[in-house]
C-alpha cells in the first residue's frame, strides 16, 4: 500500500499498446495539436490587427481562443511525448500541474462561452444600450472575472485532490492526469472527502447553463419578431455558432463526467477525454469563422500577410472602442 508521500510519478493510460499504433498515435496527435494551434493563432492575429474586429464579440472570442490553446497544450504534448518514447510516466509535479490547468483553463472557458451568451443578448435584445452595457472597461472586468474564478476553481480543486492520501497504486486511467481519475486511487474512506468540491462544481456549471438557455430563449424570442429577414440572418449568423460550441462543450463534459457507471470503462473515458479535451479547441475556430464573413476576410488578410507582401496587406492595431 502507498501513500502520495511516496509517489513520485504516475502512468498515464496508453492509447495503443503496439509500437506501431503508439507512431500513428503520436503522428494523429501531432497533426491535430498544429492544427488546433494555427487555426487559433490565425484566430488571435486577425483579432488584435484588424480594427474593424475591436468589438466585444470579438474580444471574448479572443480570451476563448487563448484558453483552447491552453487547454489542448496542458494533455496532448504529454501524450505525445509519451507515445514517441513508449513510456506511460508522468512526474508528480506534472501531474499536479495538468490537475490545476485543465480545471482551470476548462471552467474559464465556460464562463467565457457564459459572457458571450450575455453579449449576444445585449447586442440582439438591448441593442441601444449595448454600447454601455459592454464598454471596454466592463468587458475587461468580465474577461478578468472569469479566468480569476477559473484559478480559485482549480485551486479548489487541486488543493482537495493531492490532499486525499492515495493508497491504491499510482496507475491512471486515462491520458492524462484527470481528477475523477486520480480520485479513484484515493482511499476509500477519504473518496467522500472530495463530494463538496463536486457539488460546488455541479452548482456552478448549473447556474451558467440556465443562464445560457435563459438568454438564448429571450434572444430566439427576439430574432423571431424582427420584421427583416436580413436581420434575421444576421443574428442567427452570430449565434448560431457559439450556440453549436456551448452545446459540444456541455455535451460532451457532462456525459464524461456523469454518465452511468454501468456503461463507464477504460476506452470511453479515453474517447470521452479526447472528444472533450481535444476536438473542441481544434474545432472551435473553424465554427466561429465558418457563417463568419469579417473573421474569414481578417484571417485570409492576415495569411495573405504572412505569405505574400507585408507592405501590401498592413496590419493595424488600434484600441478596442
Amino acid at each position: 500500500m502507498s501513500n502520495s508521500s511516496s509517489i513520485t510519478e504516475f502512468l498515464l493510460l496508453q492509447f495503443a499498446d503496439t509500437r506501431e499504433l503508439q507512431l500513428l498515435h503520436f503522428a494523429l496527435f501531432l497533426g491535430i495539436y498544429l492544427a488546433a494551434l494555427l487555426g487559433n493563432g490565425l484566430v488571435l492575429t486577425a483579432i488584435a490587427c484588424d480594427h474593424r474586429l475591436h468589438t466585444p464579440m470579438y474580444f471574448f472570442f479572443l480570451n476563448l481562443a487563448l484558453l483552447d490553446m491552453g487547454c489542448i497544450s496542458t494533455t496532448v504534448p504529454k501524450a505525445m511525448a509519451n507515445s514517441l518514447h513508449d513510456t506511460r510516466a508522468i512526474s508528480y509535479e506534472g501531474c499536479a500541474a495538468q490537475v490545476f490547468l485543465f480545471p482551470f483553463l476548462m471552467s474559464a472557458e465556460y464562463f467565457i462561452l457564459t459572457i458571450m451568451a450575455y453579449d449576444r443578448y445585449a447586442a440582439i435584445c438591448n441593442p441601444l444600450h449595448y454600447g454601455t452595457l459592454l464598454g471596454s472597461r466592463a468587458c475587461a472586468q468580465m474577461a478578468a472575472a472569469a479566468w480569476g474564478s477559473g484559478v480559485l476553481y482549480a485551486v479548489l480543486h487541486t488543493a482537495n485532490t493531492f490532499s486525499l492520501p492515495l493508497c491504491q497504486g499510482n496507475a491512471v486511467e486515462q491520458f492524462f492526469c484527470e481528477i475523477p481519475q486520480i480520485l479513484k486511487i484515493s482511499c476509500s474512506h477519504s473518496y467522500l472527502r472530495s463530494f463538496w468540491v463536486l457539488v460546488v462544481g455541479v452548482w456552478l456549471a448549473s447556474v451558467c447553463f440556465v443562464f445560457i438557455l435563459f438568454s438564448y430563449v429571450q434572444i430566439f424570442r427576439a430574432v423571431l419578431r424582427m420584421p427583416s429577414e436580413q436581420g434575421r440572418h444576421k443574428a442567427f449568423s452570430t449565434c448560431l455558432p457559439h450556440l453549436f460550441v456551448v452545446s459540444l462543450f456541455i455535451s460532451t463534459g457532462f456525459f464524461a463526467y456523469l454518465k452511468p457507471p454501468s456503461i463507464s470503462s477504460p476506452s470511453l473515458n479515453l474517447v470521452m477525454a479526447v472528444l472533450y479535451s481535444v476536438m473542441p479547441p481544434t474545432l472551435n475556430p473553424l465554427i466561429y469563422s465558418m457563417r463568419n464573413k469579417e473573421l474569414k476576410w481578417a484571417i485570409r488578410k492576415v495569411i495573405s500577410w504572412m505569405l505574400l507582401n507585408r507592405d501590401k496587406f498592413p496590419l493595424f492595431f488600434p484600441e478596442m472602442t
